[in-house]
């Protein structure tokens, strides 16, 4: 056997141990992620989620059982739903009934004792500007409001507004001034069942 050993040549490890090799090994890291990512999904399935149809209408007459005197649409134009429903009953009491256009456009009516500028401001934005108001034709029997003041704000939100002793009707959204006037023309408070 040989005494001899061989010396050490001052290299650690396998590999280069620079800051060019740390972020070369990042690199490499990052494009290896990407690819995967973009390999799996390749085989997913697109995700669509469809809103789920409620019935508006048993609420509203729940509601009108309760003694409240919410305001609702009689009927919803063909491919609209109602997705949501929310009652706060109380002295602050509000009703609000969120719907869905065919086109997938919001529309919501919300009945609260509040002001008018402080319902636009919780619910369309907090700057909107004057607009267009609405006025229910004649040939509509007994309307909520007969005349509505309009407003929008920059993200292309409509809102139209009524009071109604002390409280405020809002219908706003993204629908189209069209479909809101549609809404506020089959607005109702008779009685339910």
């Amino acid at each position: 056997m040989s005494s001899e050993q061989a010396e050490p040549t001052g290299r650690p490890g396998r590999y280069n141990r620079s800051a060019a090799g740390l972020v070369s090994s990042l690199v490499v890291t990052v494009l290896g992620i990407g690819a995967v990512l973009y390999f799996m999904s390749n085989f997913r399935n697109d995700f669509e989620a469809t809103p789920e149809s409620i019935d508006y209408l048993a609420t509203v007459e729940s509601a009108q059982q309760a003694g409240l005197s919410p305001v609702y649409p009689a009927a919803l134009p063909e491919g609209w739903i109602a997705t949501r429903v929310d009652v706060e009953p109380g002295d602050d009491a509000s009703f609000q009934i969120s719907l869905l256009t065919e086109g997938n456009r919001y529309v919501g009516i919300r009945l609260e004792d509040a002001t008018i500028p402080a319902l636009l401001a919780a619910r369309v934005d907090e700057k909107t500007e004057p607009a267009d108001g609405y006025t229910v034709p004649d040939d509509v029997r007994r309307p909520v409001a007969r005349t509505w003041k309009g407003y929008t704000d920059d993200g292309g939100d409509t809102a139209y507004a009524a009071e109604r002793g002390d409280e405020t009707v809002l219908v706003y959204g993204s629908a189209s001034a069209k479909d809101l006037q549609s809404v506020i023309d089959s607005l109702s408070t008779e009685p339910l069942g």
